[in-house]
């Protein structure tokens, strides 16, 4: 077994089984994948829609691609056909971008809602607060072909585990009043997409679904 299936095993050893492992593939080349796919591992994570791609066409039709990354409105065309989940977006015009998309591509398309919880102003994310007014306006009652199924964020980049529990803390806090106020009846809103290899175990005691990991799977990138 090659060390990046070992690195999944090993993570898949240790974390709970309600959170899922979604290896980070990015600028890693096809045969590091394949040897996790050969193990039985078929869902990985890219940041990039042009790299994404290439890989969706050289690569097993069985993989779950997971677009991690902020995603450009131009450009999610060239996913909507295929991706497995979208984790970031992070405003109403990609929503609806994704939404047409997706009707072309004769599917529903499934997302979460990227939010900004980290104090650094680079990170993307909508404030709860805009989050609750997309919420509450008529027209996303018109969003029939994207299914919302939970929330993303990333912590500030620090050593400081107080800091990084806290926002990830307030991230499933915001998570749980929305699934309270919009989704309590609909069981498929229940991803809270938070953690990477620096701060996984916090964000998984602080109540993630979904951790990130990229480095501590494929090793540090050049």
């Amino acid at each position: 077994m090659s060390s990046v299936a070992n690195n999944i095993k090993r993570f898949l050893e240790e974390i709970p089984d309600n959170v899922q492992l979604i290896p980070i593939s990015k600028t890693k080349p096809d045969e590091m994948i394949m040897d996790a796919w050969n193990s039985g591992y078929k869902i990985f994570g890219e940041n990039k829609v042009q790299e994404l791609c290439r890989k969706y066409e050289e690569l097993p039709k069985d993989i779950n691609w997971h677009m991690v990354g902020h995603l450009q409105s131009n450009k999610v065309k060239y996913i909507a056909p295929f991706v497995h989940l979208i984790h970031a977006v992070d405003s109403y015009k990609l929503l609806k971008i994704i939404n047409r998309e997706a009707i072309k591509a004769g599917r529903t398309i499934d997302v979460l809602f990227q939010l900004h919880i980290a104090s650094e102003e680079t990170k993307f994310g909508l404030s709860a607060d805009e989050l609750y007014s997309l919420f509450d306006t008529n027209e996303f009652q018109d969003i029939k072909n994207v299914r919302i199924k939970g929330v993303m964020g990333m912590a500030t980049l620090t050593s400081d585990e107080l800091v990084v529990g806290k926002e990830f803390g307030r991230l499933y806090k915001i998570y749980s009043e929305i699934k309270d106020r919009y989704f309590r009846d609909m069981d498929y809103f229940s991803e809270v997409s938070m953690g990477m290899s620096s701060d996984y175990k916090i964000a998984i005691r602080e109540g993630s679904t979904m951790i990130r990991i990229g480095s501590a799977i494929f090793g540090y990138r050049n």
